[in-house]
């Protein structure tokens, strides 16, 4: 980065009228690049976490190791709301909340999307156009990011579904609603069918939705690890099923069993070594029992209770508390924090980590994203008090491909070490790029504009304290914002 950028960062961001971040713990987030996401089955959080928990992996030893999460929330019921709402942000609607017996298009009843992002109607497979229901997956892509899912069965009996993108037909009913001796997949428990931009391209599903087997092989390398990975075990080892169908207990006895092997192999990897997230959770409580809720959530357009529509004794707002256990190097073992949390929370955590916009609900007004309350080994004691800033470049970016058309940034994100702040990014596109440091509210800015190559990665060192910083790319026809709080 020529010298010329260095001063003009140096000089605007002096300037910025510091205010207090607005994430949800008022620190940044760590630079977690890959996140493992595990969805386990229909169970209350004071069952898998009690005293006489049947998952003492869980319940035990992995709450000693990462961070508790006791005020974990669903946001309905049954399974595949929540499943959906994790990827999307949408809230759930009458056939997604039956569990989509029926792999249905969703017919919209409006063109567009609502003030809050949702899509008007009903139905299972949403649209990828009028309206184009945006995904987690296709931010990822946009960004130059990875993502995978993996499922494990998919495929074992190939008479119900394939290996990769397993589903029925548009129309047909769903064939894996229940298990079999040789095959525990469920369509419900994998999100990413529920989404025309996914699984009308069958090259790009079929590369991306696979069966768990394949995640051996993909840790193998950082490269070939995903930025996201979201597993969904079985229908027995998820803890859904009991006396399953292939001679297993099923439950939370099953979990127990389960986890160890997959949590240690993720753990085992260098892409989790280097700046890994592993966040493991439940889909719901215990279904038509707890319909509680946290965090303000929404019914949405299409449903007017979020939990169990059937539950007449009191307002059904949610999925209920579940729980959930993090894990990360940028965690202190044995955290555990109150702060209520629920699906729609960690959508927002992994846009944030990400550098991505807010999806659906995800993006509600004081919606908490995990924050210093749980990555309480992200940062530094040492605080610094220096009011210099500086940008650098640090040379190009291992695994960056240079793009010649799309978005202008990869991954935009506040780190802090040793106390202190810095924006770093990735110029995905190369040629005269116009960047913008302004103050948060609106002050007078300056712009420059530079010649930065493909791959370049950058580094602005920030002063001491907190601020918003904002900055403008583009190159050629191609434009893209980012702002940051830290």
């Amino acid at each position: 980065m020529s010298s010329r950028l260095l001063a003009l960062a140096a000089a605007v961001v002096l300037g910025l009228e510091l205010v207090p971040s607005s994430g949800a713990s008022g620190s940044s987030l760590p630079a977690v690049r890959h996140v493992f996401v595990i969805v386990l089955e229909n169970e209350d959080e004071s069952t898998t976490f009690g005293p006489s928990s049947p998952a003492p992996y869980l319940a035990q030893t992995l709450v000693s190791q990462g961070a508790f999460i006791p005020n974990y929330y669903g946001i309905g019921h049954d399974s595949l709301d929540n499943y959906i709402a994790m990827i999307s942000g949408q809230a759930p609607d009458s056939a997604t909340q039956n569990d989509c017996g029926t792999f249905s298009d969703f017919v919209a009843t409006s063109p567009t999307l609502d003030a809050n992002g949702q899509a008007t109607g009903s139905g299972c497979v949403y649209p990828s156009s009028s309206p184009a229901v945006p995904t987690l997956p296709g931010q990822l892509d946009a960004a130059g990011l990875t993502w995978k899912g993996y499922m494990d069965s998919m495929g074992s009996d190939p008479s119900r579904e394939s290996a990769t993108c397993g589903h029925t037909a548009i129309g047909t009913a769903d064939a894996t609603q229940s298990e079999t001796a040789t095959d525990q997949y469920a369509t419900r428990h994998d999100p990413f069918m529920y989404f025309h931009s996914i699984i009308d391209n069958t090259a790009y599903c079929d590369s991306h939705v696979v069966n768990l087997s394949v995640l051996a092989s993909d840790l193998g390398a950082v490269a070939t690890t995903p930025n996201l990975s979201f597993i969904t075990p079985g229908l027995c080892n998820d803890g859904h099923n009991t006396n399953c169908a292939n001679g297993d207990p099923g439950g939370l006895a099953q979990v127990n069993s389960f986890l160890p092997g997959l949590i240690s192999e993720i753990e085992a990897s260098a892409a989790y070594k280097a700046d890994g997230l592993i966040v493991v959770t439940f889909d719901e409580a215990d279904a038509g029992g707890d319909d509680s809720s946290c965090c303000g959530e929404q019914p949405g357009p299409n449903a007017p209770d979020p939990g169990d529509p059937t539950d007449s004794s009191a307002a059904a707002t949610g999925g209920g508390k579940v729980g959930a256990v993090l894990l990360s190097p940028f965690i202190k073992p044995g955290t555990v924090t109150q702060t209520a949390y629920n699906h729609y929370s960690l959508l927002r955590t992994i846009e944030d980590l990400f550098g991505l916009a807010h999806l659906g609900y995800a993006a509600q007004p004081g919606l908490p994203s995990f924050g210093s309350d749980v990555f309480t080994g992200a940062t530094s004691s040492t605080t610094t008090t220096t009011t210099t800033t500086t940008t650098t470049s640090t040379g190009g970016s291992p695994g960056c491909v240079a793009k010649h058309s799309g978005g202008v940034l990869g991954t935009v994100s506040v780190v802090r070490t040793r106390g202190a702040h810095a924006l770093t990014f990735v110029a995905r596109r190369g040629g005269q790029l116009s960047f913008q440091i302004r103050p948060a509210h609106g002050a007078a800015h300056r712009r420059r504009h530079e010649t930065v190559s493909a791959c370049e990665r950058v580094k602005i060192a920030l002063p001491a304290g907190a601020g918003v910083i904002a900055l403008t790319a583009s190159a050629g026809h191609a434009r893209q914002s980012e702002t940051r709080s830290y």
